[in-house]
């Protein structure tokens, strides 16, 4: 399953809850404000196995330093084709 965020403010409890259903079958994409998560609740994201940020959202944030795998938008299609389905968050 892919899950995307593309929003900075989810709750703690809910965005945790989220994550520790996952499985090394799932995978999380942030983009658009998604991306500032990483920063935001880095502890969280640890625990994830395929995380994922795009780079054009990083670069436009202006977020250096992340340890987590950046993506192009072609990186996007492959890995939507790779997990599915799909929830947007």
């Amino acid at each position: 399953m892919l899950y995307t965020f593309s929003k900075a403010q989810y709750e703690l409890t809910e965005l945790n809850q989220i994550l520790t259903q996952m499985t090394e079958n799932d995978a999380v994409v942030l983009w658009q404000d998604g991306v500032l998560l990483a920063v935001k609740y880095p502890q969280l994201f640890t625990k994830v196995n395929n995380i994922f940020l795009l780079s054009n959202d990083i670069e436009a944030r202006g977020l250096t330093n992340l340890n987590y795998q950046s993506i192009s938008l072609s990186d996007l299609i492959n890995i939507t084709e790779k997990y599915h389905p799909h929830i947007a968050l």
